[in-house]
């Protein structure tokens, strides 16, 4: 018995010392998490990764806190419990602190569960808090909260403008009567409420540090009513000192708090123009009040930076557009997939935004599409796509103008378009100063990708297939020190033995010094799990998550797009029995890449090249490859993926990176079962990857995943190649033109007004140069051939008209001589 007990002891050392992701300390040890919650060392561990391990301290609930609901609009005013911690004699008082700096005031409800209160923030993402239940003399229990944009936040969480048109049009042209607001009433636990008015402001200078945001109460709307869920009331201006305020939301709250209390339980409205709470001027004239405002809000862009240098151009395309997944996201407001619903945006089917703001001022781009899939431009249309002073999303660090998630956006984009375009007619001078960009320095990204058993497609377009069992780097980047690994384990037969086959079962990601994200395959097949920094991720609430370094989405349970700050993109699903990931760089990443996605240069004859820097030739065997993706295994110390249960540990933790003992399938060694042959024949065609798994697998469905996930990948690449434009092409003073396509091959053609002739060519076609054929025409005063030929057959017509008259009038007095004569 002494010699396991030795081997126990080293093992129970080894994962103590360990250094990187690897577990923590063994579990039965003294020990508390009292202050140390995500720390490996000491007795027992408080890191996420113990529950699997089952190395926790034995108060590792009580002070690495879970809580429900774990998110909430950064608007602040939600309730939420926490998990696995019961106080049922409370002696102090119970303080939430967020950001180590912004207290709420918690309690105790009867049945001795401990409740904080979110806080108005001024930022999205996950926000550490502590917790005291001394009233505020320690605070040794932590968490984390999710701080949400407010157009994310469930409809059941806030409170609703009934018809919202009409409350942001009150006053205008034939808006006004009642207005209704209607909430969940047992979503504030009260028997009455007060209604108040909030209202959101950007003062100081712009760009400087006296810059600031604040949300300030104005005035209550009403108080101590029945929490009934519905209120009506007729507006009224309000009080010059708070006409100033122009955006704003509605607060409802328990009555026995006082008029503007901060962080306390409430439902939140959606934040909007504030037309219904404007003085009498605007109620007299909103038309002329509209036109002044827009025109100072001309004066003041005159004076700001010019913010559309520094923006992106938008893709060519809308296929384009959607595939660039790394660098853009849908715009929500209009969404193909859910309708093409584009209330400011009439002709277009599908939008989308830049996901990163502008590196300086924090701007963002917007790209609107036709669907015919061109883009649609604000010089065409009023319709077109508008860039943003204020990204709606915002930026880090956030918190400043013009960097609030969607408010900053409001100030500076939003309300001016009230004041310009829907108050007042006033839209082109909006236009002018929201150009839509064109797509002539638009560059589209690199794709990579691996997928079944697995195959690999490079960047510059080689191929292989690579059947190593171990922990692999798929992507190496020194420009930003991104690192993509991935963990390949053999499949499972239906008999239950082990293929001789691989695929990826966890891809994790890193970019800097950004979060980590692993997305694994988890609790049986096809079910993903998502990790951040080792900790295991809920979707249950939220499918958007703004991130260190990142921004995350989770689709429909078996995909998620991970988009990093460089531009960069990576996609993951679920694809038959294993992992699907497809890799998206900009082309500032040429020259800077390594790993099995090969040297991104436009050149595959090095994608083969080993870490020393030689280089295997594409014509290499599948033998001579194997070497080339075991040179590529994954050293202990870079590791990003995570090892919270024996099984990983003891495989992949304290093993070789690439497991040698392992014998793979290689394609040239394959020989079909003759009794799927035919199937196998009928169902892939001429796709080698497809019948290399079928072969290796004896599975027709993994062979069908493999073949569906390399076509999604060449229909990938296929909206990605370059588009050519000429750019905008301008109709002909006293004109206009027909054609709203720039792109190579496209025609536009020229007519003028009346009364106008056209000098010039008569339509002008994109050349493959860039250039268009024939400049725009000019439209030069004078009789055109149409209206000489009107004036031609109008005087031929009058004419004809008198010599008809003149016919008529001569029988007619030929009759009468003859009536004359009769007796």
């Amino acid at each position: 018995m002494k010699l396991p007990l030795l081997l126990w002891a080293l093992l129970l050392l080894l994962l103590a010392t360990v250094p990187g992701p690897g577990p923590g300390p063994a579990a039965g040890a003294k020990g508390t998490c009292s202050h140390r919650c995500g720390d490996r060392d000491g007795l027992c561990s408080c890191h996420p990764t113990c529950s699997g391990l089952n190395t926790c301290c034995s108060d590792f609930r009580d002070f690495c806190l879970e809580i429900s609901p774990y998110s909430g609009s950064m608007m602040g005013g939600k309730d939420f419990v926490v998990q696995h911690l019961n106080w049922f004699n409370p002696t102090d008082g119970v303080i939430c602190r967020f950001k180590e700096s912004i207290q709420t005031l918690g309690h105790v409800d009867s049945s001795g569960h401990v409740h904080c209160v979110s806080p108005l923030l001024y930022e999205t993402g996950r926000i550490p808090f502590t917790l005291s239940m001394d009233n505020g003399r320690s605070f040794p229990r932590s968490g984390t909260w999710l701080a949400v944009h407010p157009s994310k936040v469930s409809e059941t969480e806030k409170s609703q403008l009934v018809n919202e048109t009409q409350w942001q049009y009150y006053g205008t042209a034939d808006t006004t009567g009642n207005l209704t607001l209607t909430w969940q009433a047992s979503a504030l636990p009260t028997e009455t409420v007060t209604i108040e008015l909030w209202g959101y402001e950007e003062t100081g200078k712009p760009y400087s540090g006296e810059w600031t945001a604040k949300w300030s109460y104005l005035y209550p709307l009403v108080t101590n009513i029945p929490n009934s869920g519905f209120f009506n009331f007729t507006p009224k201006p309000a009080p010059q000192k708070y006409q100033r305020w122009e955006v704003g939301a509605l607060r409802i709250i328990n009555s026995k708090y006082y008029a503007g209390e901060k962080d306390v339980h409430a439902l939140w409205s959606n934040e909007h123009a504030l037309a219904w709470h404007l003085g009498d001027d605007f109620q007299e004239d909103p038309v002329a009040w509209a036109r002044a405002q827009c025109l100072a809000w001309e004066e003041l862009e005159d004076q700001l930076p010019n913010f559309l240098e520094e923006l992106p151009d938008c893709p060519c395309t809308l296929a384009q557009a959607q595939a660039d997944s790394g660098r853009f996201h849908t715009d929500y407001g209009c969404d193909i997939e859910r309708g093409s619903v584009c209330t400011y945006h009439p002709g277009a089917v599908h939008c989308v935004r830049s996901v990163q703001a502008s590196p300086r001022y924090a701007s963002g781009q917007q790209c609107c599409y036709t669907a015919a899939g061109t883009q649609l431009l604000t010089a065409d249309s009023t319709g077109g796509s508008t860039p943003d002073r204020g990204h709606d999303w915002g930026a880090p660090p956030f918190r400043t103008p013009p960097r609030v998630p969607g408010l900053s956006h409001w100030l500076y984009d939003v309300i001016s378009f009230y004041h310009c375009c829907l108050w007042a007619p006033d839209c082109s001078r909006y236009m002018r100063r929201r150009p839509s960009s064109d797509c002539r320095s638009y560059r589209p990204p690199r794709l990579a990708s691996a997928f079944g058993d697995p195959h690999f497609i490079t960047f510059d377009g080689a191929n292989f297939t690579f059947n190593g069992r171990g922990e692999y780097v798929l992507l190496e980047a020194t420009l930003t020190n991104l690192r993509v690994q991935g963990r390949a384990e053999p499949g499972t037969t239906p008999e239950g033995t082990r293929d001789r086959g691989t695929g990826l079962t966890a891809v994790a990601v890193q970019e800097g010094n950004s979060d980590v994200v692993e997305v694994r395959l988890a609790g049986g097949a096809g079910v993903l799990q998502v990790l951040l920094n080792q900790e295991v991720l809920s979707f249950t609430e939220q499918s958007w998550m703004d991130l260190n370094g990142m921004f995350l989405s989770a689709a429909a349970g078996d995909s998620v797009s991970i988009m990093l700050s460089s531009g960069a993109g990576l996609e993951v699903s679920v694809q038959g029995p294993f992992l699907s990931v497809a890799v998206l760089l900009p082309e500032k990443f040429l020259t800077h890449t390594r790993g099995l996605l090969g040297t991104l240069n436009d050149d595959p004859t090095d994608d083969f090249t080993l870490r020393n820097g030689k280089v295997l030739p594409l014509s290499s065997s599948s033998r001579e490859l194997f070497r080339f993706g075991a040179d590529w295994a994954v050293e202990n110390a870079s590791s990003l993926l995570t090892y919270d249960s024996w099984f990983l540990v003891n495989n992949f933790l304290y093993q070789p990176k690439h497991d040698h003992t392992f014998q793979p399938l290689f394609p040239e060694e394959t020989t079909p079962n003759p009794s799927q042959a035919t199937e196998a024949a009928e169902l892939c065609g001429d796709n080698h990857f497809c019948r290399f798994d079928v072969m290796a697998t004896g599975s027709l469905s993994v062979g069908n995943a493999t073949r569906m996930a390399h076509q999604w990948h060449q229909h990938r690449v296929q909206s990605l190649k370059p588009v050519r434009s000429c750019g905008w092409l301008a109709p002909p003073p006293n004109g206009l033109k027909e054609g709203i396509s720039y792109l190579m091959g496209s025609t536009v053609h020229f007519h003028c007004n009346s009364g106008y002739s056209l000098v010039g060519a008569e339509a002008s076609t994109c050349q493959a140069d860039g250039t268009w054929s024939r400049p725009t025409p000019v439209c030069q005063p004078g009789r055109s051939y149409a209206v000489l030929l009107s004036i031609i057959f109008g005087g031929l017509a009058v004419v004809a008209l008198v010599a008809l008259v003149y016919v008529l009038l001569r029988r007619r007095k030929s009759n009468m001589a003859s009536w004359g004569s009769q007796p």
